[in-house]
């Protein structure tokens, strides 16, 4: 019986490029595209649904009657035992007190099946004949094993069914996640604003005399006003300079606002047919951030993970975890978790999908006791917004002047239960706002306080330093010498500033 079951999508559709570089070079006026995504998008969502419903199908056996429908198979074979007749006899009601011994006390005995039939007032060993007696005695011992023997494999195949269930429902999930995230993308395609014609005429014309060689272009404007500009271009000849601060002035110039490059595939430097470069409004805040990082004493390997990182969408990520325990596996857990999420969320699924899919992934996969916490802000530069998500994670701390405030969660780390538990805040970011996000490591390292966030709160509003680095430097200073200079636990603190432009 496997543990789990895997499902690769990669396996589900032919492996051919379905978006060949042609004369369109965007996806917005590709609606073969649009209807391949959303055919993929249906048919992986029956595939969930099948998934769903052979789970609900399937109910849960009552353990007492295949119990007795497996004793009475097995007991053909014991037809000459003296307890074989009760124990066949329906009305008797023998096999089912032997039963609630069992279910007690998880196995039966040859004395249990005598203490039953005493309280029955059957007494079955008043024979006074040596070999008789010995073949009574054989007898009760041989029920005894036969009962026992089948109910622990009764058990140990009830207990794979429900594993095999949970991992339908689980798979289940899954697909359904990665449906919903390929129908968001066919449709944020189908809808997709282009902007008006006369600005994309205007930028065109503008290129042209810049002499940008302009292929295709898109301009899309976010929930958060924020414009999102992809460029398609050909590949820059060896002599020429790189368009990109032209292209910023002409974008600024035309859309009155002050536009960035946010990120560039290279055609020279990728080796591809098309340079393909991605502009944005440029950030209203500025973002410092601090990271101070220590292993458990004589640990090999820390097992907390973080990363930033800048999504296409130009928020940024930073991503916080802590693998349970400390060493290698607690590291592998903590990195899965995060990479996962950057490459999800940079992929198209939306939040809640990509945490749902770490989980319920962890959950069939990890081995025991091999779980990790997920520690998530994303920051909106432009709209001046920060989301917090948290599934067992530490409180984060919002530090500004003297004042510090407390967000936290009750929730349990990924991949310990089949449904995340997750927390989600927001909060609007104020000039000069400081936010301090920790591990358990930190957290758990003073043992005076019963409320461990106490105390780094009260560190916190003591630090008069603005620097990130001295600060995060600082705490994980404090937290050491809580211990006498020997880290008890994995420690990691990452410390942000943002302020407004």
């Amino acid at each position: 019986m496997p543990k789990n079951i895997q499902i690769n999508i990669e396996d589900l559709f032919n492996k051919k490029l379905y978006l060949p570089v042609g004369a369109s070079y965007t996806l917005e006026n590709n609606q073969e595209t649009i209807q391949k995504l959303n055919t993929m998008s249906e048919t992986i969502g029956e595939m969930s649904r099948t998934y769903k419903e052979a789970n609900s199908d399937e109910k849960e056996t009552k353990s007492e009657e295949s119990f007795k429908k497996e004793i009475e198979e097995r007991l053909s074979k014991l037809k000459d035992n003296i307890l074989y007749d009760d124990l066949v006899d329906e009305d008797n009601n023998l096999l089912e007190e032997m039963f609630n011994v069992l279910y007690e006390k998880n196995t039966l005995t040859k004395d249990d099946i005598i203490q039953i039939l005493e309280k029955r007032n059957e007494y079955v060993l008043g024979f006074e004949d040596f070999d008789t007696n010995l073949k009574i005695e054989e007898d009760i011992k041989n029920v005894a094993r036969l009962i026992t023997d089948t109910y622990k494999i009764g058990k140990i195949n009830n207990f794979w069914k429900q594993k095999m269930n949970e991992n339908k429902k689980v798979m289940g999930e899954q697909l359904d996640g990665v449906s919903k995230a390929i129908s968001s993308v066919a449709k944020s395609i189908e809808v997709e604003d282009e902007g008006p014609e006369d600005v994309k005429k205007e930028i065109e014309i503008l290129c042209r005399q810049k002499n940008i060689e302009l292929l295709d272009l898109s301009i899309k404007k976010g929930d958060n006003g924020r414009y999102i500009i992809n460029i398609y271009q050909a590949p820059c000849k060896e002599d020429e300079e790189c368009t990109i601060e032209r292209m910023e002035k002409i974008l600024s110039k035309v859309l009155k606002t002050e536009i960035v490059l946010q990120r560039e595939v290279c055609a020279v430097k990728e080796e591809q047919k098309l340079c393909k470069q991605i502009y944005i409004s440029k950030d209203r805040y500025t973002l410092q951030v601090g990271i101070a990082h220590e292993k458990k004493f004589g640990s090999i390997i820390s097992g907390d993970y973080s990363l930033q990182s800048r999504l296409d969408d130009g928020k940024y990520l930073i991503a916080l975890s802590d693998g349970m325990g400390s060493g290698a596996e607690a590291r592998e857990a903590s990195q899965i978790a995060v990479k996962m999420l950057s490459r999800m969320l940079a992929s198209g699924f939306d939040r809640d999908t990509s945490l749902e899919l770490i989980n319920s992934s962890m959950y069939i996969n990890s081995k025991e006791d091999t779980y990790a916490t997920l520690d998530v802000a994303i920051l909106d530069l432009y709209k001046g917004n920060m989301e917090f998500m948290k599934n067992g994670a530490c409180p984060t701390f919002i530090k500004n002047g003297d004042m510090v405030n407390v967000v936290k969660s009750i929730s349990l780390p990924a991949g310990i239960l089949d449904k995340i538990d997750l927390v989600v805040y927001d909060k609007d970011l104020m000039d000069g706002d400081i936010v301090v996000m920790c591990t358990d490591g930190i957290l758990e390292s003073n043992s005076e306080y019963e409320n461990k966030e106490i105390w780094v709160k009260n560190l916190l509003e003591q630090i008069e330093t603005e620097n990130v680095q001295k600060i995060a430097n600082i705490v994980l200073k404090e937290s050491i010498d809580n211990n006498v200079g020997k880290p008890k636990d994995d420690m990691t603190v990452i410390v942000m500033k943002v302020n407004k432009i």
